[in-house]
């Protein structure tokens, strides 16, 4: 049996039978109609593998897998299969701190240098930057720039800078670029300055902090940050990249060292599940408040700054809202909360619709190049297939009216 039809099948009998959908002929056509347009847009891209699941009302309702994990072995996509999440780390990092703000650690408007005091050596051409807070650095508004690391350009250079010592080095050659508060600026340095919080702050590693106050709490027990352990190996995806119509092959198990509270999580997509369902929230989990409380996630999910034209999730960039480490949007009038990743051929979308107490996760470990300059990565595949997720929030919406 071909490879390719083998997984269509997996795919066909992967929904999760359950009461909530089984009457919804609107969610049935909808979700029909994605699947319909995932397959033939991976198939056409030449992405090797996907996964994309819909959780709702705590429970996962659609588990579908499509290709390969390893293109030359022939190893289908399973759900086992760890994937890297990326960005998406971002909003544990975000948890975090609002974990520690709620233990009486920090405030969310404390500078960044009281916890933090080597980042009062940044070039700052707009002021002290000892006025800039920890709210900034979580809604991206703090002024510094995108990248961490340029200068990686040889293959036997660490992936990532492996420790604070080389992004403290470079501090003095930092620049904030924008007057802070001001203006929507996606930075990944910011979130690793975050990540020395919560390590400063706890007295523990980032990697186990999140394990012990987040991901153990949550039972996701095949999930870690950075190399995975020899035991889970077999079911680590390797990740591609598709350049000028070739497939090319990511560094396989990469670790991004210092910056693991910017993108260093890996996990399968049943543990992202029960990540999910915390997300949404379930007044019969009282353990979930003792990760965090709802009212502290909601408060995430409030907007501080318009995202505007720099806006990576490829919605409509003018309902676009930066959060604390979450994105807010409005598709159709349909409130949709998330995130997305792209790191080393993966691509992952982390969407939530809380009105429909409904969330999906779609993730890709091949990555396509779309159009040149194109705001949101809109001409992606991946990218198209992910905005086509906002159709099962609408047909549970126009179901529920």
């Amino acid at each position: 049996m071909p490879r390719w039809f083998a997984a269509c099948l997996l795919l066909a009998v992967s929904q999760v039978a359950s009461p909530a959908t089984a009457g919804d002929r609107s969610f049935d056509k909808a979700l029909a109609d994605f699947r319909a347009l995932h397959r033939a847009e991976i198939r056409k891209a030449g992405i090797v593998g996907s996964s994309f699941y819909v959780v709702r009302d705590g429970r996962v309702v659609v588990a579908d897998h499509l290709g390969d994990q390893d293109a030359d072995k022939g190893v289908p996509v399973d759900a086992q299969t760890i994937y890297h999440w990326a960005s998406i780390t971002k909003t544990m990092t975000g948890i975090a701190i609002m974990q520690l703000r709620d233990r009486g650690l920090l405030k969310l408007d404390d500078p960044i240098v009281k916890y933090v005091p080597e980042l009062a050596g940044v070039h700052n051409p707009f002021g002290d930057t000892g006025e800039i807070t920890i709210r900034e650095l979580m809604s991206h508004s703090a002024g510094f720039g995108g990248a961490t690391w340029r200068w990686r350009d040889k293959d036997w250079q660490p992936f990532e800078p492996p420790s604070w010592e080389q992004l403290k080095a470079m501090i003095p050659y930092t620049e904030v670029q924008y007057k802070p508060g001001t203006r929507f600026s996606y930075s990944n340095p910011g979130i690793v300055y975050l990540g020395q919080v919560i390590e400063r702050l706890s007295g523990e590693d980032f990697e186990v902090y999140i394990d012990k106050n987040i991901l153990r709490p949550l039972g996701m027990v095949s999930s870690y940050f950075d190399r995975t352990p020899p035991y889970l190996l077999p079911h680590r995806t390797h990740s591609y990249y598709i350049r000028d119509g070739k497939r090319v092959e990511a560094i396989f198990d990469a670790d991004t060292g210092v910056t693991v509270s910017n993108g260093g999580l890996n996990s399968p997509l049943p543990d992202m599940a029960k990540y999910v369902a915390f997300l949404l929230g379930d007044p019969k989990r009282a353990d979930y408040d003792l990760i965090l409380k709802r009212s502290s996630l909601d408060e995430m999910w409030k907007p501080q700054i318009s995202a505007g034209e720099d806006y990576t999730q490829g919605r409509m960039a003018a309902t676009t809202w930066s959060g604390l480490s979450f994105f807010l949007d409005q598709s159709d009038g349909i409130r949709i909360v998330g995130h997305n990743g792209d790191q080393n051929g993966f691509r992952a979308y982390l969407s939530l619709c809380p009105d429909q107490h409904m969330g999906s996760l779609l993730t890709f470990n091949t990555e396509t190049r779309g159009v040149e300059n194109d705001p949101g990565n809109r001409d992606m595949p991946e990218s198209r297939i992910a905005l086509a997720t906002d159709s099962l929030c609408k047909a549970v919406a126009g179901s529920e009216k």
